[in-house]
């Protein structure tokens, strides 16, 4: 089910796939009753996502966001319940963990940096009302009688297939920064010693589907991502040597860069799915760089 608000029925045919697809608003509940009957598992994707500045330019953002998201959630759940499903794999985010807590280079985060048992007891501190709303999501869940859940809280997820738009994320957004002036100046937002950990889409796609082979109740709760961070400005360096082009990186401190440093600590998920990431950053960013450029050039002839 999708609503394609965000993404791209053409990027099924990159997939060579043909999937039946319904083109469902997850905020009309009564279509979501009659679409779950008979369902025995459902893995909740659909969510109000993007860029920094698409998510937290404004504080109207911060609330839209967080109230669709809200509402997408509920209904998702309700309709869960009322047709009682068997299983629920719903991919939250590591925007969860309180942000002051990131603002310093080294932050790695466990599951127990917010245990749901505990949060009356925990300082609360998302991300934003995107953060807030994947906790709302949580707290629901947790809640939930008789349905086998088990939440992943997601880190960067990259990939082909991104949106393109004013919602991208970094990564699409920096190589197609550089492939539509090759000449440069390279501009990166901030001094580039910002760090992120990014998981290879296929990695992610892997380990939600051992999630749902675990799924329990009460629920289980998991970080997804490599293990490891990488600077923004690394990977800028990385796009530029890869392309071959000679453009000058230029970083503007002057703009938003979001968190200094946030990275999980996936033991978890190695000991409870016998998972480990397995595709590599600079491939994965090969493979990204390459579809990327192959779409821009598809598109330019269309």
């Amino acid at each position: 089910m999708d609503d394609f608000s965000r993404g791209n029925e053409l990027n099924f045919s990159d997939l060579g796939i043909k999937p039946e697809i319904k083109k469902i608003d997850l905020r009309d509940l009564e279509k979501l009753k009659t679409e779950f009957k008979g369902v025995e598992s459902v893995f909740h994707l659909a969510a109000r996502v993007g860029s920094l500045d698409w998510l937290h330019g404004t504080k109207m953002r911060d609330l839209a966001w967080f109230q669709d998201n809200c509402a997408i959630d509920a209904n998702v759940f309700r309709a869960c319940i009322e047709n009682s499903v068997g299983r629920i794999v719903y991919p939250s985010s590591a925007a969860v963990y309180p942000i002051h807590e990131q603002e310093h280079a080294g932050a790695v985060f466990s599951e127990d940096d917010l245990d749901l048992a505990h949060v009356r007891t925990q300082t609360i501190d998302p991300d934003g009302g995107y953060g807030w709303a994947k906790l709302v999501g949580e707290v629901q869940l947790s809640w939930a009688a008789d349905i086998k859940i088990s939440v992943a809280r997601l880190f960067n997820v990259y990939g082909e297939n991104f949106a393109l738009d004013q919602t991208a994320p970094v990564i699409p957004s920096l190589i197609r920064r550089l492939l539509e002036n090759p000449k440069g100046p390279f501009v990166v937002w901030g001094d580039g010693e910002q760090t992120r950990d990014f998981l290879y889409v296929s990695d992610c796609v892997d380990a939600l589907i051992k999630l749902e082979d675990i799924a329990t109740s009460p629920m289980n709760i998991v970080n997804l991502g490599a293990g490891s961070n990488v600077s923004i400005g690394n990977i800028a360096k990385l796009i530029v040597e890869i392309s071959g082009f000679d453009a000058e990186i230029q970083f503007d401190v002057e703009k938003p860069v979001g968190p200094i440093s946030r990275q999980p600590d996936i033991s978890k998920a190695n000991a409870l799915l016998g998972w480990y990431p397995e595709v590599d950053f600079e491939t994965g960013l090969r493979r990204v760089y390459s579809w990327l450029q192959k779409r821009l050039n598809e598109a330019s002839r269309s």
